[in-house]
């Protein structure tokens, strides 16, 4: 799936997306450097320091390596999404992505996704979904983010920008 940058930009959902991507992976991300950029941009306006946002852009392009796609512009022109997110279509086109990760679901619309087999996901839905499918891998995912905040803090970042998901994995959580 196609990791947007809004989704990368968010420090605990991009912890999580990436988390699901490391070994056992549940997930392939998938990015441009056009994302990258934008999450760049973001993280500059949120007031990171330069060596952090750009040891993040260095870390996240080392540990996947095989998430940069570059979709080219005779075929994002033509897209009939929002036009400046056309270049994420156009990387969920290329790397054939079935899956758009985005906050910005009016940016994509089904007409717009649907010629390509692509649908958009809010992230919370998203991660509803793995949790559901991959209860057990879910779990020992997110602990891992517990490790390191402790339960509540990691439950209370998360219930911010995914509340569903928090709601329903609070329980199965050791606390």
């Amino acid at each position: 799936m196609v990791l947007d940058a809004c989704v990368l930009a968010n420090q605990t959902v991009a912890d999580l997306l990436l988390r699901l991507a490391e070994d056992p992976p549940l997930i392939l991300p998938r990015w441009s450097e056009e994302i990258l950029g934008e999450v760049r941009r973001t993280h500059r306006k949120l007031g990171w320091p330069d060596a952090l946002a750009e040891s993040w852009q260095e870390d996240v392009t080392a540990c996947f390596p095989e998430a940069s796609f570059s979709a080219p512009a005779r075929l994002t022109t033509r897209l009939g999404n929002q036009a400046k997110d056309r270049h994420v279509l156009g990387t969920a086109i290329v790397s054939e992505a079935g899956t758009i990760v985005t906050f910005n679901l009016r940016d994509f619309p089904v007409p717009a996704l649907s010629p390509w087999g692509i649908q958009a996901k809010h992230p919370d839905a998203f991660v509803l979904e793995l949790l559901r499918s991959r209860p057990v891998d879910m779990l020992a995912k997110v602990e891992g983010m517990a490790r390191r905040h402790g339960t509540a803090k990691t439950l209370e970042k998360l219930r911010r920008d995914l509340p569903a998901f928090a709601s329903t994995l609070g329980p199965r959580m050791k606390h």
